[in-house]
Parts: C-alpha cells; sequence; structure tokens
C-alpha cells in the first residue's frame, strides 16, 4: 500500500450543536444496506480527512483529503495511490477552515478528474487533474471569502455546479473553465448566523433528473433546484427536512431516493422521494463522521429457472455504496473508506 506523506500539523475542527430528531422506521420493500466494510484507513493526524468520492469504472475511487491537500485513488483492495497535490498556500483565509482543503470532486467521461480547492486566496476555485494524476491546474477563480465546498458535473450542458458553504449559494462555472456566476441564491441556501462558530450552508451537489439538489448543514434540508430550458435556477424546493448534519449525498438510481451523510450525526440516512427518511448506517458499522457517499452500479448476468429445463439468464443489477468518514466529529477519530451493498426491498435474502 501506496504511504501517503504526513503533515506536521493537525486540523481543529469545531462541532456545532444540532437538535437530535428521530427518524422514520425503515419500510419493508425500500432499498437497504448489507455487509458494510471498511476497505481503507488514513491518518487523521497528517490531515488526511476524507472529504468527497468520484468512482472510476472499475471501482476504484478518487478520494480528496481534505487537511492534506491530496487526491487518492483507492483500488478495491484498499490500497491507495498518490494522484495529485494540491500547492501549499503560505497564509490561508479559508471561511471556517483557516487552511487550505481541498473538497468536492467530480470524474469527467474521459477520465480526467476536478477538485474545489478553498485558500482564502486566488488559489480558490476549480482544479484540473489528468486522468492518471499529476500536477493540478486551476481552470476556475471563485471569490477568496467563498467556500467551495460540493461540486456537481454536467457534460451535457459543458458546466460545473459549485455548492458555496460560506456564502450560501450555487456557483455555475464552463467546463473549460473561466469566470464563475451565481447560479443559485436565498436564505434556503445560506448558512444559519446563529451558528457563527461552523458556518455551513449549501454542502453537498448533485445533478438528478433535470434539477441540481444541494443539502444545507445548518439547515439540515435537502433541495430540489429545477433547470430550466434556458439553464436559468428556478424556484428553489425543500425536499426534506431534520437531516442533522447533512452533508454530501448520492442517489440510490432512477427515482429521487437519496443516501446522504450525516456528518455530526455519525450516521448515513435513507432519504424516500417524500421526504422522510431512516437511518442505514452508524458508528458500530464502520462510520467516523460521514461526509460523502458514492453509488456505482455494474451490470452482470443471474441464472434463473423458473421451472424450465434450461436456465434462463437474466441481468442482475450490483450496486456498492461507498462513504468516507473524515472524523471531524466522531469519538473515534478514524478517517476511512467503508462500501456496503445496495439492495432493492425486493433483492434482500435473495440469492
Amino acid at each position: 500500500m501506496f504511504r501517503l506523506p504526513r503533515l506536521a500539523a493537525t486540523a481543529t475542527i469545531v462541532a456545532a450543536a444540532f437538535t437530535l430528531l428521530v427518524p422514520t422506521a425503515a419500510s419493508a420493500g425500500e432499498p437497504s444496506l448489507s455487509d458494510p466494510r471498511t476497505v481503507a484507513h488514513f491518518s487523521h493526524s497528517a490531515g488526511e480527512t476524507p472529504e468527497n468520492i468520484a468512482l472510476e469504472p472499475d471501482g476504484s475511487a478518487n478520494v480528496t483529503l481534505a487537511f492534506a491537500r491530496q487526491v487518492v485513488r483507492v483500488d478495491e483492495h484498499g490500497s491507495a495511490r498518490l494522484l495529485s497535490v494540491l500547492p501549499e498556500v503560505s497564509n490561508p483565509l479559508t471561511p471556517v477552515y483557516r487552511s487550505a482543503v481541498v473538497t468536492g470532486i467530480v470524474r469527467a467521461k474521459d477520465g480526467t478528474l476536478y477538485v474545489n480547492y478553498a485558500t482564502g486566496t486566488s488559489g480558490t476555485g476549480i482544479w484540473r487533474i489528468g486522468p492518471h494524476g499529476g500536477t493540478p491546474v486551476q481552470i476556475a477563480q471563485l471569490p477568496t471569502d467563498s467556500l467551495p465546498n460540493g461540486l456537481a458535473l454536467d457534460e451535457k450542458l459543458g458546466v460545473f455546479y459549485v455548492a458555496d458553504s460560506a456564502r450560501g449559494l450555487v456557483w455555475r462555472v464552463p467546463l473549460k473553465g473561466g469566470t464563475a456566476t451565481i447560479w443559485a441564491a436565498g436564505a434556503a441556501l445560506q448558512p444559519l448566523s446563529e451558528i457563527a462558530r461552523f458556518p455551513a450552508g449549501a454542502n453537498g451537489i448533485k445533478i438528478h433528473n433535470g434539477a441540481v439538489w444541494v443539502s444545507n448543514t445548518d439547515r439540515q434540508t435537502l433541495l430540489r433546484i429545477p433547470v430550466r430550458r434556458d439553464g436559468v435556477a428556478g424556484t428553489i424546493e425543500t425536499r426534506a427536512t431534520g437531516l442533522v448534519g447533512i452533508d454530501d449525498f448520492a442517489f440510490t438510481g432512477q427515482d429521487d431516493t437519496v443516501l446522504a451523510a450525516l456528518v455530526t450525526a455519525n450516521e448515513v440516512a435513507l432519504v424516500r422521494p417524500n421526504g422522510t427518511h431512516s437511518i442505514v448506517l452508524t458508528a458500530p458499522e464502520g462510520l467516523s463522521s460521514p461526509t460523502a457517499v458514492a453509488v456505482l452500479e455494474k451490470q452482470g448476468d443471474k441464472e434463473k429457472t423458473d421451472g424450465q429445463d434450461e436456465p434462463e439468464k437474466q441481468e442482475k443489477r450490483e450496486r456498492t455504496v461507498y462513504v468516507t468518514s473524515a472524523a471531524y466529529f466522531a469519538a473515534v477519530r478514524d478517517p476511512n473508506l467503508l462500501t456496503a451493498r445496495l439492495e432493492d426491498g425486493e433483492e434482500k435474502g435473495q440469492d
């Protein structure tokens, strides 16, 4: 396994206080998680705090290590290879953190990786990394007082969407790089002023079913923002509430069911299209301040006989969930990458 370089300083994060809500019990027939296992561990003292994930087709995970300023690729056996290191900043003035941090990551179809880098300087913005790693190149700059967190890519439209946790808005940036413009803003995206020690508004972000979906950590909400035909943001809709410490999230399939990382609650929640949720992963299963979720689907053949003489082959869907834990708030400081099997309700208990 590649030995990641150690950093001298240990990042210190101050937790915000949240009111815990009782989630709805799991319903029969809905997606569930099984066989959770931790596939890779990182060093919290070295700043190796896993923040976000972008998956390769072979199941490898490209992971940003926020305070180490690194991007690594973890294979299915848990071996990590260093892909890139974002440039050091001598006097970072990053909102909230006061340290340079690499946050959201996405993968283009050609394998190119793009990451958000927050520094409180002109280096704040989107950076490009080649498919096999190497020296990162900044392609877009964001204001120095912004905190780019979640990152989403729409290759069809040729644009990025960036969730800004400090300013509480969504930026839109051309895929080729260049000028960032404010795409969506409003109270629903902003942090809560009363949580002054650790403000975090718009955080995770995904594109799904003709809309940009955004989590707001302080407000404990999951939001949907329709993308109009002219590309302009539609009216912000609140789709779920009471998600304590929601960070980044992922959709389980074609519908609007979501798996959300609850960073301060130390849980992963299954959020249903109607807005209710249940907890599907907890600390005893390996979570340590979960920050992001990703889902990889593979298609395979499954034999089905149905009483016939010759077995009939049908397509079997295999989905794997990846969860990063940064160990920011957990009692057990174990930054790691965890995987689990995602099953449809009717699949559970079947061979």
